[in-house]
């Protein structure tokens, strides 16, 4: 292998990167993620140390430093990202949380239960009776179901990488 088939080679992985960077934070985006944090989150998510520091997101999405810090304070904002010292340096790391799913839909899942009770009151200030209060409390019903299901996923997510961690296989 020379050295120019090499770079070309360095070259094509960090295309192919980017490429996917912009197609998972345009989903992102779709699905109601702030535009900018999802690209940010996407350039984190795809990093080998999964932590970059302002100046490496900026380069590495052709960014401002001002977008990458309001894109920082958003994913601050929602658990996703925390923000580190960069040992030895004055410069700051985004890192991304350890079991960042998990964590995520854990805290979605809280939310789905302070849904479901303010729904259940909804209808019944409602009233059982009506049409309104049969669709509120059909939706809190909703809730409740996602409740008792994700808790399922969440218990078998972590079997599975506790088996994992372990040495098994899931």
């Amino acid at each position: 292998m020379t050295a120019d088939t090499a770079e070309e080679d360095v070259t094509d992985a960090a295309d192919a990167t980017a490429r996917f960077v912009e197609r998972f934070a345009a989903e992102m985006t779709a699905a109601g993620m702030q535009r900018m944090a999802s690209r940010v989150f996407a350039a984190l998510l795809s990093s080998e140390a999964a932590s970059m520091t302002s100046a490496e997101l900026a380069e590495r999405l052709q960014i401002s430093p001002a977008a990458v810090s309001g894109a920082v304070r958003y994913l601050s904002q929602v658990d996703m990202v925390s923000r580190e010292r960069d040992p030895g340096t004055r410069r700051d790391l985004y890192v991304l949380h350890n079991e960042l799913w998990y964590e995520t839909f854990t805290r979605r899942d809280q939310v789905l239960t302070r849904w479901e009770k303010l729904l259940r009151e909804g209808a019944d200030t409602l009233g059982p009776d009506t049409a309104a209060g049969a669709r509120v409390a059909e939706t809190a019903e909703f809730f409740a179901f996602l409740h008792g299901e994700m808790a399922g996923i969440m218990d078998r997510w972590r079997a599975r990488k506790d088996a994992e961690r372990a040495g098994g296989t899931s």
